[in-house]
């Protein structure tokens, strides 16, 4: 065969070859039949989302659905239902429920980078272990499902994934020690869940995280000292597990730390006096622990708290003064412990209720009754 023919041969493999990928639309034939797979496997039909779900153009005519503008292989999958939202339910529209599970078939999106199913409430059965190897994942929010059974083994694997959010479903099992392995992940939410067992030794590696939501759950073990090696964790939310041990002291040398919800669990041990000297710490639950020893009385302009919550719990000796240093103090909560003394005359005192200090063994000033 003559050169040039041979080479007219070769441009019309290429053609046909990509024919077959890419449907006449531009929405490649691959993709298009794992979305159909995938949207066979779910059932909504009051918002009708996947009417649109026709013809060939699937990255520019199909709800929810985006392309990569350069491949033109499928990028993103964004089913939320927006009927959570105040504005649309104020609007009289309709709350969408979805039935089904996740499809495997999914997993044949190996360019996806954003699953986004969220808050359809039915959505059931495990999450697809396949979805481990779409190596370009970067968003993975399936968020207010019935979702069961384990985070796969090997997360890990999602060396791009920045937010893992499956909170609000049933998914069981601890979470999976791989997990250390995402250092890009910014954003991890599984709180109100049924998980067990410990926070991995080593949480504290991942070192971009800004926001770790555990709560709700039945968390064991201690809380890591290596979380204190966060630079970048801004909240921290264990509350309602079952964490036991003392608090790290690690905890008051995370530089941006905001919230710190540890209540409703089994800790013990005195309050780390790092904790108080965090400058940008302005909610702290530790209420309905075990927590004792005295309050470190080590408050000052530094302290600005939204919510400080204590009650609960075992702790001794007065009310810190120096808490009239404090440049603001919202809701203080230091009921139902063994506090005894005078409580401090002045700011945030005199805008505090009885029930702040209800329940201790012998507080007394306003606005308790007048100490004898």
């Amino acid at each position: 065969m003559a050169p040039h023919l041979l080479s007219f041969v070769l441009v019309l493999v290429v053609i046909a070859a990509a024919a077959c990928v890419r449907g006449s639309s531009g929405c490649p034939t691959l993709d298009r039949d794992a979305l159909l797979a995938f949207r066979s496997a779910l059932s909504e039909k009051r918002l009708g989302i996947f009417s649109s779900w026709t013809g060939d153009d699937c990255c520019s005519q199909w709800f929810g659905v985006s392309c990569d503008p350069t491949t033109g292989r499928v990028a993103g999958i964004s089913l939320r239902d927006e009927s959570e939202d105040r504005i649309i339910s104020r609007s009289g529209r309709s709350r969408g429920l979805m039935y089904g599970r996740i499809s495997p078939e999914i997993c044949r999106l190996d360019r996806l980078t954003t699953l986004i199913l969220a808050d359809w409430k039915q959505i059931s059965g495990p999450i697809p272990p396949c979805l481990t190897s779409l190596s370009f994942l970067s968003i993975l929010d399936l968020v207010g499902n019935r979702l069961s059974g384990p985070i796969p083994n090997d997360i890990g694997n999602l060396s791009r994934l920045t937010v893992l959010n499956v909170a609000n479903n049933q998914i069981s099992g601890s979470i999976p020690t791989s997990i250390l392995a995402l250092s890009s992940l910014m954003h991890l939410d599984l709180s109100n869940n049924q998980i067990s067992g410990p926070i991995p030794g080593d949480f504290g590696n991942l070192r971009m995280l800004s926001r770790a939501m555990l709560s709700r759950n039945r968390i064991s073990g201690s809380i890591p000292s290596s979380v204190g090696h966060m630079t970048r964790l801004a909240d921290l939310d264990l509350a309602h597990n079952r964490i036991s041990g003392e608090i790290p002291g690690s905890l008051g040398s995370v530089p941006v730390l905001s919230s710190l919800y540890l209540d409703s669990n089994r800790l013990t041990g005195q309050i780390p006096t790092a904790l108080f000297s965090s400058r940008g710490l302005g909610i702290l639950n530790l209420s309905r622990n075990a927590v004792e020893g005295e309050i470190p009385d080590v408050f000052g302009s530094h302290s600005y708290y939204t919510a400080l919550d204590l009650s609960y719990n075992q702790l001794r000796g007065p009310v810190p003064k120096t808490l009239v240093t404090a440049a603001f103090v919202g809701h203080l909560g230091l009921s139902h412990n063994h506090l005894c003394g005078h409580i401090p005359t002045g700011s945030p005192f005199d805008h505090l209720e009885a029930a702040s200090f209800a329940n201790n063994d012998c507080l007394c000033g306003g606005p308790l009754p007048v100490c004898k």
